[in-house]
């Protein structure tokens, strides 16, 4: 084997997605600056809630969710500070990059899934300005 080859081999497995904004998001240690509002947008808006076990013709997804979320803090409270309003709205944003997964399947996983999802809403918090 070349020296080349074996230097190959040592890197660690790919753990980066290609955002449609053409950002690279690192998955295990992600940079604010890789966050645009755009791709979570998007994601959210594709992403349907509980694995998609909804009545109805179609999904419900985790966007519609979040705006829900934000529209009630915004009855329950209507003088609320635009940050916490987006709190709200982003409060399952790192689900535009990990999906929707139930908390049963979280808890089953083996590993600590949820420090994986902090990692990440930790980045988009700096990105936007967020407690």
């Amino acid at each position: 084997m070349t020296k080349a080859r074996k230097t190959a081999t040592k890197l660690p497995p790919r753990a980066w997605q290609r955002m449609l904004s053409g950002r690279r998001l690192d998955l295990l240690d992600p940079a604010a600056i890789d966050i645009e509002i755009e791709d979570i947008a998007l994601g959210l808006a594709r992403v349907a809630r509980w694995n998609g076990q909804t009545l109805g013709d179609h999904g419900f997804s985790v966007a519609q969710h979040s705006l829900i979320v934000e529209d009630i803090c915004a009855h329950i409270v209507p003088d609320l500070e635009v940050k916490w309003r987006l709190m709200a709205l982003l409060h399952d944003a790192p689900e535009y990059v990990i999906g929707d997964m139930i908390s049963p399947f979280k808890a089953a996983l083996g590993f600590d899934y949820r420090r994986f999802e902090d990692h990440l809403e930790q980045a988009i918090h700096i990105r936007f300005g967020l407690p």
